[in-house]
């Protein structure tokens, strides 16, 4: 009986484990060019396909280039 109860504490612990949510990057990984999402500064560069973010604020100085049209909007969707 004592194996059951490794088995079930195990496979509890399994669960636990594959159910956290993702740890945040810290803001040390932020580019403060980017203030309302979290994207690494470079390198490598990125490029709007390469990140999950649009319509986002961006500040001077833009080091990926997201806001082409400098207007402090980074990878705007097409209307």
């Amino acid at each position: 009986m004592k194996w059951l109860y490794g088995l079930l504490g195990l496979a509890v612990a399994i669960a636990l484990a594959t159910s956290q949510p993702p740890v945040a990057q810290s803001a040390a990984e932020c580019d403060k060019a980017y203030p309302d999402v979290c994207i690494a500064p470079p390198p490598p560069n990125l490029d709007c396909k390469d990140i999950p973010y649009r319509n986002f604020k961006v500040l001077s100085p833009d080091p990926h280039d997201f806001d082409i049209d400098q207007d402090g909007i980074g990878c705007e969707s097409k209307k």
